[in-house]
């Protein structure tokens, strides 16, 4: 099974309402048209499907948690619009598309990306059911952000910005990615928890610690096979990493080393699950498959 038929279900779901938030925010036309391009061209939807996949395990209201699923998309549609353009890592294709500032233009796709900023916590703090704390959507509105910010994504592509051709410490290109890539999965899946039974908060720690590995996990398969895959497969430039003089885990640790740190990295999300006493078969399946992905 490929991680696009494990996540196909909810990304029909997040691209449908993705499709009526879009079309309710009335942007001006190319505005729209960009917003509309850098969201729903594609993509695996992996965070998304942590969002509602855990909320699903946790009791969630569905409404909020396709909110929040949603959001998350939003905020990681954004951060790729932004990080393709020039003055970041001037990429030209995305999903074997042209990136979105190639597509229109750059201040069209800056602006889209600020767009689907707002329209990320606009989602967030929108009412949905009675049920549903407002106290709980305000600490989600704080979850996101600081996820997405200084101390979240946007502080680890500084941090990847300050490194290129420069060699880093395992310890250093750890932080670059907990932060870069990690924190916005580690959302994903807390947003979940957040979106549950009062009874299912206890165990918000626990899906956290399964997140935070997944999400460094996730960025050294993505190491992996940026040198094992080919342009046509990866869907962007084969070997951009190196190209772009970036510090990875195959540079740092070998190939064979850095499969090994994905293994552990592996094994300690797992046991997480393993301690949550609900059905978290989707999630072990979901991180298997993901975490053996050519693309």
């Amino acid at each position: 099974m490929t991680i696009q038929q494990i996540t196909a279900s909810v990304r029909q779901q997040v691209d449908q309402a993705l499709q009526r938030h879009l079309s309710e925010a009335g942007a001006e036309q190319r505005l729209a048209d960009a917003m509309r391009y850098g969201v729903l061209l594609g993509g695996k939807r992996v965070r998304p499907y942590l969002t509602m996949t855990i909320a699903d395990i946790c009791g969630a209201n569905v409404s909020l948690a396709l909110n929040a699923a949603c959001a998350v998309e939003c905020i990681h549609a954004y951060s790729l619009i932004h990080d393709d353009l020039p003055a970041m890592d001037d990429d030209n294709l995305r999903r074997g598309q042209p990136t979105c500032h190639r597509a229109f233009d750059e201040a069209t796709a800056i602006l889209a990306g600020d767009a689907l900023q707002s329209l990320a916590f606009s989602l967030l703090s929108t009412p949905v059911a009675d049920s549903v704390p407002s106290q709980r959507q305000l600490q989600m509105v704080s979850v996101l952000a600081q996820a997405s910010g200084g101390m979240g994504m946007c502080g680890g592509q500084s941090l990847d910005l300050a490194a290129t051709e420069k060699q880093l410490t395992e310890a250093q290109l750890e932080r670059v990615h907990r932060h870069k890539t990690g924190a916005l999965i580690t959302a994903s899946a807390d947003l979940g928890v957040l979106c549950g039974i009062q009874q299912a908060q206890q165990y918000r720690s626990l899906f956290r610690d399964f997140a935070e590995n997944l999400g460094l996990a996730f960025q050294i398969q993505d190491d992996i096979i940026d040198v094992t895959s080919s342009t046509e497969v990866l869907g962007k430039p084969q070997g951009s990493d190196q190209q772009a003089q970036k510090s990875t885990y195959v540079q740092l640790l070998g190939l064979d080393g850095a499969r090994q740190k994905l293994l552990s990295l592996h094994q300690q999300a797992l046991q997480s699950l393993a301690d949550i006493p609900y059905n978290t078969e989707s999630l072990e399946n979901f991180s298997t498959v993901l975490l053996t992905r050519d693309h």
